[in-house]
């Protein structure tokens, strides 16, 4: 099978859509029946395309520079342009893994899956600035047009399909993702101190996982660390938008300067340094459409604590702590129930640990390859 796959989150975005492209494009690689071409509008960055392992069935293709300014024209290639690049390779099905597909790709004959994450900007615009939504619910509206089949990362994913965009559900398959195989349990020391050294971090730390934006819902976290031990702090890793100000805001008000750390830009292969070396992890996210840093953690050895109200509890299982996105007093207390040394602490972790091997490669690559032949 000749399969094309948006590869833009693939060589531009460390985390999130690009994770996942990366590891999905990976154990899809392992089965030699699929003849895999990527599609990019630029190169990227060396260390995420490096990323893909090298094998005779990939292939990367990029837009080529006309007249047109470079970010106008990759821009038009990608929504318009790359159909006629597809059918030039002889693909025999696209999968938009961000969520989006080009428009004419029906009208070519060339079949389509596109994985959506969520669809939070239809049902919660309030985290997105009025433009940012605009433009995500004009590119999905002809998404929806385009589409012969959806791929849902989780039933709650699934369900928002359904419910907020009217899709049937027959066109719907749930396939969960997974997380990189570099995410264990197994400890590597010498990275360990490297990476304690390199962002001077605490002794003792709490973790979060992704974007600081008002979604995320950090600053839960945040004020929970007034109700904690004085010696623990928080880490998060992840870009900053305009809620990182707010944020530092509180942290300047209350003194927390040495108990919150704030980290960007840092390295993939850094990441499960954090996770072995923290103490428990928190996700107190408002909303996800799945929440892989959860998946992440729990490889690696950590309780949870995350927030109830999205799939979170489909991510994490029955033996991670939830709590409401807006209790602070009830974050502090799993928080505090999950520190090392709290009564059974060590059991949630192995119970949930058994939890995740559902997300297992082979069952995932197994199922994707099922609905692309299913689909021809």
């Amino acid at each position: 099978m000749r399969i094309g796959i948006d590869a833009k989150r693939i060589v531009n975005n460390t985390a999130g859509l690009g994770s996942y492209g990366r590891t999905l494009t990976n154990i899809l690689a392992a089965d030699s029946r699929l003849d895999l071409h990527l599609y990019a509008p630029n190169k990227g960055r060396d260390a995420l395309r490096g990323q893909i392992a090298e094998r005779e069935n990939v292939k990367f293709h990029y837009w080529k520079k006309g007249f047109l300014p470079k970010a106008l024209g990759s821009g038009l290639w990608r929504s318009y342009g790359i159909v006629s690049d597809l059918k030039r390779d002889g693909i025999e099905l696209y999968h938009g893994i961000a969520g989006e597909l080009p428009i004419g790709i029906r009208k070519s004959g060339i079949k389509s899956v596109v994985t959506v994450h969520d669809v939070i900007f239809l049902h919660h615009p309030e985290f997105y600035r009025q433009h940012d939504g605009w433009v995500y619910r004009w590119k999905f509206r002809h998404t929806l047009q385009e589409a012969d089949h959806f791929v849902a990362i989780s039933e709650t994913t699934k369900r928002d399909l359904m419910t907020y965009a009217h899709v049937d559900e027959s066109k719907i398959t749930l396939i969960y993702q997974t997380c990189a195989p570099r995410f264990s349990a197994v400890r590597n020391q010498a990275l360990e101190e490297r990476v304690r050294t390199l962002y001077s971090l605490p002794a003792r730390f709490m973790l979060s996982v992704g974007t600081v934006e008002t979604r995320k819902n950090i600053l839960l976290a945040v004020k929970a660390l007034h109700h904690l031990p004085d010696d623990l702090a928080l880490v998060v890793v992840g870009s900053y938008k305009q809620y990182t100000k707010v944020v530092n805001d509180y942290i300047a008000k209350h003194g927390m300067e040495n108990r919150v750390i704030l980290l960007h830009n840092v390295p993939d292969e850094h990441l499960p340094a954090f996770y072995t070396m923290a103490e428990v992890f928190v996700y107190p996210s408002w909303y996800e459409g799945f929440g892989i840093p959860v998946v992440e953690a729990i490889h690696c050895g950590l309780p949870v604590v995350a927030c109830t109200g999205s799939s979170l509890e489909e991510a994490g299982g029955p033996d991670c702590l939830y709590v409401a996105p807006d209790d602070e007093q009830a974050m502090a207390e799993a928080i505090r129930q999950s520190l090392r040394g709290a009564p059974g602490r060590e059991g949630r972790i192995v119970n949930s640990q058994d939890y995740v091997r559902r997300f297992e490669e082979n069952d995932i690559a197994r199922q994707m390859t099922a609905l692309y032949e299913r689909l021809l």
